[in-house]
């Protein structure tokens, strides 16, 4: 069974932080990078974020310095802390996990969880 699911989207104010959380499991697969995406209303879905099974993480020059990366890969989790929202950070974040199959990565996507950043 395959599954990623995100949590801890909402409503928050400019300026506010929120902290985002995934999980997934890859039918027993060892999960190497995880990462997230957005896509904001009537934008192409961009990349915010990823990080190695190792720690080393990736940044959208858009996020950086704002939004930090984890991961707890005992609990197969992945955390994006966001600070200092903005409006435009407005979007549906997908968290993605990657495993290795025929020695091609293969990323799996969840269904996205919804963060809109108010005045």
């Amino acid at each position: 069974q395959v599954s990623v699911v995100e949590s801890g989207g909402g409503l928050v104010q400019s300026g506010g932080s929120l902290r985002l959380s995934c999980t997934a499991s890859l039918d027993g697969f060892e999960i190497t990078s995880m990462a997230w995406q957005r896509q904001a209303p009537g934008r192409l879905r961009e990349s915010v974020a990823d990080i190695t099974g190792f720690g080393i993480t990736n940044y959208a020059e858009s996020v950086r310095g704002r939004f930090t990366i984890s991961r707890d890969n005992a609990k197969n989790t992945v955390y994006l802390q966001m600070n200092s929202l903005k409006l435009d950070d407005t979007a549906v974040y997908f968290c993605g996990a990657t495993r290795i199959s025929g020695g091609l990565p293969v990323t799996y996507w969840g269904q996205g969880t919804r963060v809109t950043v108010s005045s």
